[in-house]
């Protein structure tokens, strides 16, 4: 009996060891030849990348709220406080001292000929009040705008924070509600000049010749010459860009994720320092750069001689109509 018992030890211990034989031969045959024990491993670039976030868990649906700081945003934020402030610095300053020397070397533009006493229609009441609806908000936009880059170092030591932190919320309220209209005018501007702003060899020619502005030489013109092309383009292109991108920023996370909205205000914060660079040279030669200028946009209407001067085609143009005091030798009605 004991022999029996001893028979089915032996045998029953044989079965378990073929059966663990038998099991571990294709897990070792599924092995590789050789292990790396460090390929799952975190690099240092990755902990590098991490360092700094800070994230929590929250109740709301929209788990993104949870991370009040992702390592990307440093990169941002460095932008924003750096790059974008010299950027902003040297488009915007530059420009102040460019038109401050051309003035104290060139001067203003003169009518040549003097004033005739006779007026032709340059710019419609319509025209005007799109343009100028369109520029107040321009301004309004960037002194707001350029405040969040420039007004917490520069303007908040003189006011101090209660003042500029009053200042900066109406400054933003006024930031985001003026933008409609500014982005109607924008597009109401494309509309209404679009046609006569499309470059062609006129342009050419008078970018040759100067324009006008440099030395004594006026070449002819059409109703806008290249420069004035030039700034309409940067408009409606400008406008355009600040628009979209300060659309995203205002309704964040409707049409991009938090990467989108960092490359958003980048480029909203870019063109717009270009865009007011570009506008005070615009403004330069509307006001105290060009004498008569002023005059078209203000009482919609110039002098025959400011436009035989600068926009001679244009001019000509006006008398084969008949609208010109060119064509018909007598004084024509402001509007």
């Amino acid at each position: 009996m004991a022999n029996l018992f001893a028979h089915i030890r032996f045998m029953l211990g044989a079965l378990a060891l073929a059966f663990i034989i038998a099991m571990a031969t294709p897990a070792a045959a599924q092995q590789p030849s050789s292990v790396n024990p460090t390929a799952s491993a975190v690099k240092e670039q990755q902990l590098l990348q991490e360092l700094n976030r800070i994230q929590g868990r929250i109740s709301i649906p929209d788990a993104r709220a949870g991370v009040l700081e992702q390592p990307a945003g440093r990169d941002w934020r460095n932008f924003h406080q750096v790059t974008l402030r010299w950027i902003g610095g040297i488009a915007i300053l530059g420009m102040l001292l460019v038109l401050v020397l051309f003035y104290l070397m060139r001067g203003m533009v003169k009518i040549e000929n003097g004033r005739s006493g006779r007026k032709v229609v340059r710019f419609n009441q319509h025209e005007r009040i799109v343009h100028w609806m369109t520029a107040t908000c321009f301004i309004i936009l960037a002194i707001s705008g350029i405040n969040i880059t420039f007004g917490k170092p520069l303007l908040m030591p003189l006011i101090g924070e209660p003042a500029f932190a009053e200042w900066s919320q109406w400054a933003k309220y006024a930031h985001n509600y003026l933008s409609f209209p500014f982005t109607i005018g924008v597009f109401a501007i494309f509309l209404m000049w679009v046609g006569a702003n499309i470059p062609n060899e006129i342009d050419s020619e008078w970018l040759k010749r100067g324009g006008g502005i440099v030395g004594k030489d006026h070449p002819p013109a059409e109703r806008f010459n290249a420069g004035q092309k030039l700034i309409y383009w940067i408009v409606v292109l400008g406008g355009t860009a600040s628009a979209i991108t300060g659309y995203l920023l205002m309704f964040p996370f409707y049409a991009t994720d938090i990467a989108g909205m960092q490359l958003a205000q980048i480029i909203h914060g870019v063109v717009a320092v270009l865009f007011v660079a570009a506008m005070l040279g615009h403004i330069y030669i509307g006001t105290i750069g060009m004498e008569g200028a002023f005059e078209a946009m203000g009482e919609g209407t110039v002098d025959v001689n400011w436009a035989k001067q600068h926009h001679s085609i244009w001019l000509q143009e006006e008398a084969q109509k008949g609208a010109s005091p060119a064509a018909k030798g007598r004084m024509a009605p402001a509007e």
